[in-house]
């Protein structure tokens, strides 16, 4: 079975990083993730970011750069995250699909949410790039 690409947002405000608090589905819901979702067939992991976090958050935002690793989901698929920041006037991240809770954290509460399994490795990577207080 061909690997599907789940597109994460590590979105930036500062040294700040966006969780969000998943609502659904069940086995999910309570814990953290950074925002994203699925890429579409014929759509750029880059292109599926910005429309995830328009879908999911009401905001416009730009993909800065792919954060190294790759981490396995739910088979066929694979977790890619790439940094992001919100565009001037971009809006103000609201949960509206998928999540019923918004934080953003500063690196020294990184951990103070309780994170999805599949996540942790990519705030880690994304941890170590926030300078002090982050890892």
């Amino acid at each position: 079975m061909t690997e599907r690409i789940v597109v994460g947002a590590a979105l930036l405000e500062g040294d700040r990083l966006l969780a969000a608090r998943r609502s659904a589905p069940e086995e999910l819901a309570g814990r953290w993730e950074l925002p994203g979702g699925k890429v579409e067939p014929g759509e750029t992991p880059e292109a599926a970011l910005v429309r995830e976090l328009r879908e999911e958050l009401g905001v416009d935002a730009e993909v800065v750069e792919r954060v190294p690793g790759q981490w396995p989901l739910k088979s066929p698929y694979v977790l890619h995250v790439w940094m992001a920041r919100l565009l001037p006037g971009g809006g103000e991240p609201k949960p509206l699909q998928d999540h019923d809770a918004l934080r953003w954290l500063a690196p020294g509460e990184l951990w103070d949410v309780d994170w999805l399994d599949q996540d942790v490795p990519a705030v880690r990577e994304v941890a170590g790039r926030l300078g002090p207080g982050g890892d």
